[in-house]
């Protein structure tokens, strides 16, 4: 290797394994760096005043985010989002913002990332190393945060709901119960489809109450109901369908069990239990930096339909059909 090709890839793997600009855009997007930009604060010392930080050192991360391309500056010394600035703005339809806080639940749990060698020696979370509690336990603990996590997911749940319709025939069977379907999005987007359908939501008290508003605001409240509950608990039985979309990837296998041969039990051996989870480029394997993150967030994992399948076979129930919709999986399961 001639020392031109040791600089390049050193530097490769400095730019691979940089702290200093995930962090800077971070703090940008907990300071709400974007809204005031677009505001029309543009100089360090305006951002400052409004934001109550330290002036000087404000402009030496605005100079940093100019040099990565996320601001840049006019001759009047003010600054300007670039196309990939945009992003951190709360009002971009793509925005980044929320997910990128540091100080919202998400940003939050990424910090634990700076423990990820603890979960590689141990297998267990990091997030607890670095706040003291497990991600629910503290989430419990800040009811702002928890609003803001719920808001979170059901933005995300709105983007597998069109693709939980599509993956699959749901109209082969008469009641689905959505376990830890939360605000009832993807339910309600499944039963708008299948008008014969009947339709449950299972999940905790807030939960169950946006989706039984969303029910009737949707005029599905004739054959869709929500019901408080805890999927580690007997489920209600009698429906010819669970589905848990999205749910197993926040936990390690042995939960990941337990939370399905509930369902399992409640299916009945009559009964059909679906899987949906966001899988890789080639829709079978897992999302690699998902999966670290899951670790070090909840000591879960992401699972392709290999480790599904032998997650699913564990506990007695075989792969009935898998299904795709774009990178959603749905694996349909019974006895």
């Amino acid at each position: 290797m001639t020392a031109d090709q040791y600089a390049l890839s050193a530097n490769g793997l400095r730019a691979l394994s940089d702290l200093t600009t995930p962090m800077a855009v971070r703090v940008a997007a907990t300071l709400h760096l974007a809204d005031h930009l677009t505001e029309g604060r543009q100089n360090s010392a305006e951002l400052a005043n409004v934001l109550g930080v330290d002036s000087e050192v404000l402009g030496r991360l605005l100079q940093h985010l100019q040099q990565v391309g996320v601001v840049q500056q006019d001759e009047a010394q003010r600054f300007h989002l670039t196309s990939t600035g945009e992003a951190l703005r709360s009002d971009h339809p793509s925005s980044l913002r929320s997910s990128l806080d540091i100080e919202g639940p998400l940003g939050r749990a990424d910090l634990s990332l700076i423990h990820l060698l603890h979960s590689v020696r141990t297998g267990k979370a990091a997030f607890p190393l670095l706040y003291g509690a497990d991600f629910w336990e503290d989430l419990a603990a800040h009811p702002g945060l928890a609003a803001t996590f719920n808001h979170q997911m059901a933005t995300y749940s709105s983007l597998s709901a069109d693709a939980l319709v599509s993956a699959y025939d749901w109209g082969t069977f008469t009641h689905l119960i959505d376990v830890g379907g939360g605000n009832g999005r993807s339910l309600s987007a499944i039963l708008a489809e299948y008008p014969h359908l009947r339709g449950t939501v299972l999940d905790q008290s807030e939960a169950v109450k946006e989706a039984t508003a969303r029910f009737t605001e949707n005029g599905l409240a004739d054959r869709a109901s929500a019901i408080v509950g805890d999927f580690f608990d007997e489920l209600p039985a009698g429906a010819d369908s669970y589905l848990l979309s999205t749910i197993l990837h926040d936990w390690d296998d042995t939960s990941a069990r337990k939370i399905l041969r509930r369902c399992a039990q409640a299916a009945g051996p009559a009964g059909s239990v679906f899987v949906a989870e966001w899988a890789g480029p080639d829709v079978e394997s897992r999302i690699t930096d998902m999966d670290l993150r899951m670790l070090a967030y909840y000591g879960g994992r992401e699972r392709g339909v290999p480790e599904l399948t032998a997650l699913a076979k564990s506990i007695g129930l075989r792969v009935i059909s898998t299904h795709s919709a774009g990178a959603l999986i749905v694996m349909r399961l019974a006895r």
